[in-house]
């Protein structure tokens, strides 16, 4: 046992803040993508999450170049990019996806400047790394207390309104019905988007912050309809796969060639994945069992 410990673990791995925070730091940001993953999930609307998380390297690139941690410009930049989206498309998916292609190639097209820039006047050559592919071993402390205290805002605003949240993504019409105010309902939403993906971007990424946010629900809710249950299982996967990435970037360092290291956003990404193909393929062999012989 004690020799699997030690192949599973390399030296330093339980001892190490920087593992101690990355550990707590993945946690909580996998609970709250799981969580407002769950609903994007069901409102269609992983095109938006994913544009938003792109947006990011805006935000991102021109808070690094002002030499502000670029956590906020993540942040600046969803909000207004998700309420963009929100007022022009509530209610008209059509017209949001338009609304969302809009903004997207807008925003990408400043990115692509602010980026060169953040590259040829900064003394250092990691800026856009550290923008588009984020890791979760260089979190700051500041930046750890900073994304604890929005990941509780984004959790507050879902727990809020979640039974009139829940209702206007299974049928908006219906829960208009039923007086639910589904425009305030959708920036609220769209808020707690816009601090999720922001969240995801610090973290792992703008380019992979949708694996947070879409793929732990969307196996959820291959395994269970029901909502509830879903949110549970989302976070549980979201937060195993944040925590097995981490140990395998830690891990990777010592594989060969020697101390040079996988990045942790990789490892995440490619365990999101796979866990929703094994989940995909199970739930078709279960469907496919329940049917009779001879039927359709």
């Amino acid at each position: 046992m004690s020799d699997a410990v030690h192949v599973l673990f390399e030296p330093g791995f339980f001892s190490s803040a920087t593992v101690h925070s990355a550990l707590l730091v993945g946690a909580v940001v996998a609970v709250v993508t799981a969580v407002v993953g769950t609903f994007t999930v069901l409102r269609s609307q992983a095109f938006a999450g994913h544009s938003l998380g792109e947006l990011g390297t805006t935000g991102g690139s021109a808070a690094y170049l002002g030499g502000i941690n670029p956590l906020w410009g993540f942040v600046v930049i969803a909000v207004v990019s998700g309420g963009i989206i929100e007022s022009l498309g509530v209610r008209r998916p059509r017209l949001r996806d338009l609304t969302t292609g809009l903004v997207l190639g807008g925003g990408l097209g400043l990115a692509a400047l602010l980026l060169y820039l953040d590259t040829t006047t900064s003394t250092t050559t990691g800026a856009s790394v550290t923008i588009l592919f984020g890791s979760l071993f260089t979190v700051s402390s500041n930046s750890a207390a900073v994304i604890v205290g929005l990941s509780a805002a984004a959790l507050g605003l879902v727990v809020a309104c979640y039974r009139m949240l829940l209702l206007a993504s299974l049928d908006t019409d219906l829960a208009a019905a039923r007086g639910v105010p589904v425009r305030v309902v959708g920036f609220a939403y769209a808020l707690s988007l816009a601090l999720a993906v922001s969240l995801a971007a610090a973290t792992i990424g703008a380019v992979l912050s949708t694996a947070l946010l879409v793929g732990p629900p969307a196996a959820a809710l291959r395994v269970t309809k029901r909502p509830s249950t879903a949110l549970a299982v989302s976070a549980g996967v979201g937060v195993a796969a944040t925590w097995a990435g981490i140990l395998l970037a830690y891990d990777s360092y010592y594989w060969p060639p020697a101390h040079r290291g996988w990045p942790v956003s990789f490892f995440i990404v490619a365990l999101v994945f796979l866990l929703y193909v094994v989940v995909d393929v199970g739930g078709s062999v279960r469907r496919r069992r329940r049917l009779p012989v001879g039927g359709h």
